[in-house]
This record gives C-alpha cells, sequence and structure tokens, in this order.
C-alpha cells in the first residue's frame, strides 16, 4: 500500500506542480480531464499535475480559499506561482508550466 504523503510533500518539489481543485458535480472540472491528461503527456518529466477533490479536502479548500471549481494553482518549491479559477487552455496551463520551470 503506498504511503499517504501530505500537501506539503506533495507541492514541495524541485518542478513545478500543477493542482487542479476539482468537484465530482464539477461539469466544467470532468471536461478538463482529457486537456490535463494532455498537458500531462506533454510536460513529460518537467511537470507534476496532482487532482485534489474539494469535497473529500474540505480542510484544505477552505485554507486556501477554493471559491470554485476548477481552480488551478501552480506551486514551485512549496509556493505558489500561479493561481486561476475556470477552464483554461492546454496552451495556457503548458505555457504556465513552463514558465514556472
Amino acid at each position: 500500500m503506498p504511503e499517504k504523503k501530505s500537501f506539503n510533500d506533495i507541492i514541495n518539489q524541485e518542478v513545478p506542480v500543477l493542482v487542479d481543485f476539482t468537484a465530482a458535480w464539477c461539469g466544467p472540472c470532468q471536461m478538463m480531464a482529457p486537456v490535463l491528461s494532455e498537458l500531462a503527456k506533454e510536460m513529460g518529466g518537467n511537470a507534476r499535475i496532482v487532482k485534489v477533490d474539494i469535497d473529500r479536502n474540505r480542510k484544505l479548500a477552505e485554507k486556501l480559499k477554493i471559491r470554485g471549481v476548477p481552480t488551478f494553482i501552480i506551486y514551485k518549491e512549496g509556493k505558489p506561482v500561479w493561481r486561476e479559477s475556470g477552464m483554461q487552455s492546454l496552451y495556457a496551463l503548458k505555457t504556465q508550466l513552463e514558465a514556472a520551470n
């Protein structure tokens, strides 16, 4: 069984980490899934993409003031460097991840 990591362990990486705050009931979030899948392929080992369900992680969502989904935050070495809510294009996400690298 894999060890469960804390959020801080997940975002404290040398490569940029894109966190997708999502919810099962969110239609736009579901529409972002193929975009994020393609982004992961294109970025390879140069970035990490993580999904966080706000309904299962309410305290974290409250702490980070997640008011709507999807919300995307890019972290570099544990620090937020970019944040945006709403649907995003593959190009926009890739550009931000490359800038954070």
